[in-house]
């Protein structure tokens, strides 16, 4: 199956508001003939396109090239919301990897956050930084876990940004009747994704890389790129795919499985505005197949959520997303919605991402589980800083677990299928 047409038009962004809202550099050309390079960078998203900046101000000659637009995958149709940590919480974490891993990756996803802010400011500010998320929990049996989370924060890492929310701050907060309890972390933050990507594509062109669009690859031939209209000679390969790897490369497949997520847009509120999110925080809930939620900069609410049972995109997805919406937010229900998107995002067994050198001076960095605005950002850098010779962060991050998904690439959408149906169930108790 082909993730990267079955749903897009080629050569076109998704017809979003952030796409309606968002001044795209380029066009730019694609690739042709015979290029030679330092390092070549695959996929035009916040993961490459941080690799190629980073790699091109330590000096490297650097081409990047994408199958489509810059910015036309994950990055650019995300929920915007910049998380600290990792997808996975440090209790979890802590069982998972051990307490001095944990906190090496509590201290990796500060970090994260740090740099996205920073590139943010550099380009220009234009994609906006909110601060602050809410983990709104939808179960008032999920009370305990959430006061817990903040009182260890606080306790063991002396994070002093989340505080634990109850019955009353919770719907003070978010104007629904279904939330119970939850944490409210400051150190989060939100932003326009897809002007965030464009930012960074102009940082890079400013750095001296070389952009390529409409330049789908075909094959990697030890460190020689192949797209359909050129072969690119390079020293080393750095892969930013995502959920978007298209099965190129086996080892990857079996470790990162797409996954369709749903956002819309509502027209503006107005004054309604404030009696949905009252302090402009972005939202997301206790659900596996978790709702996630923010005010836009005209106010609108953008909402995300959705079950997805394929990868071909639902013919009336404004209707998928509606549902969910007026779930949590019934007092909607004459609102009408403007846009309403798609997008494929990249999931491990773990949550956790994947990293792989995956053939000798090929880096690939993918599976960010929701969380890779700020983490696909520092992953870019810790890969242009692996292929500089400095490998202790990259190292770290290929050494968490990546166990394989059953069933292999043949059995993968049924897989999904059967697994969304079970958790939606789940969702629902």
């Amino acid at each position: 199956m082909d993730i990267l047409r079955i749903n897009d038009p080629e050569g076109e962004l998704p017809r979003s508001w952030y796409a309606a809202t968002a001044d795209a550099p380029g066009p730019f050309p694609p690739a042709e003939g015979e290029i030679r390079t330092d390092v070549c960078v695959v996929g035009g998203g916040f993961t490459g396109l941080s690799a190629a900046l980073h790699l091109a101000r330590a000096g490297h000659s650097v081409v990047l090239v994408e199958a489509n637009r810059i910015g036309s995958g994950a990055s650019g149709r995300n929920g915007g919301q910049v998380g600290t940590g990792q997808r996975v919480e440090q209790m979890e974490l802590e069982k998972l990897v051990g307490i001095d891993d944990a906190r090496k990756l509590w201290e990796i996803g500060l970090e994260s956050v740090a740099l996205a802010k920073a590139l943010v400011e550099e380009a220009g500010g234009d994609a906006g930084w909110g601060q602050g998320i809410i983990h709104a929990d939808h179960r008032a049996r999920y009370a305990d876990d959430s006061r817990a989370h903040a009182d260890h924060m606080a306790q063991h890492y002396g994070y002093e940004l989340i505080r634990y929310l109850d019955r009353d701050e919770i719907r003070h907060e978010v104007g629904s009747p279904g939330y119970h309890s939850g944490t409210l972390d400051m150190g989060g933050a939100h932003l326009h994704p897809l002007r965030y990507a464009f930012g960074l594509a102009r940082l890079c062109l400013s750095a001296g890389v070389a952009l390529h669009e409409d330049s789908r690859i075909t094959g990697i031939e030890g460190t020689t790129v192949v797209t359909g209209r050129a072969r690119i000679r390079a020293e080393k390969v750095v892969l930013g795919l995502n959920g978007y790897h298209n099965n190129l490369l086996p080892g990857l497949a079996q470790r990162v499985m797409p996954i369709n997520n749903f956002i819309a847009a509502t027209e503006p509120l107005g004054e309604r505005a404030a009696e949905i999110i009252r302090n402009g925080h972005a939202v997301g809930d206790s659900r596996f197949v978790i709702n996630y939620f923010r005010l836009s900069e005209d106010g609108r609410l953008l909402f995300g959520g959705g079950e997805s049972y394929g990868y071909r995109f639902p013919s009336d997805i404004a209707a998928k997303v509606r549902k969910p919406m007026l779930q949590v937010f019934p007092q909607l229900a004459d609102v009408k919605i403007t846009h309403a998107w798609g997008g494929t995002l990249g999931i491990t067994m773990q949550r956790l991402p994947h990293f792989a050198e995956v053939s000798p001076g090929v880096f690939s960095a993918s599976g960010f589980s929701g969380h890779g605005v700020a983490m696909g950002t520092l992953a870019g850098k810790m890969m242009a800083h692996a292929v500089g010779g400095d490998r202790a962060d990259f190292d770290l991050m290929a050494g968490l677990p990546a166990s394989k998904f059953p069933g292999g690439v043949a059995l993968r959408e049924p897989l999904l299928a059967a697994a969304m149906t079970w958790y939606a169930l789940r969702d629902r108790f």
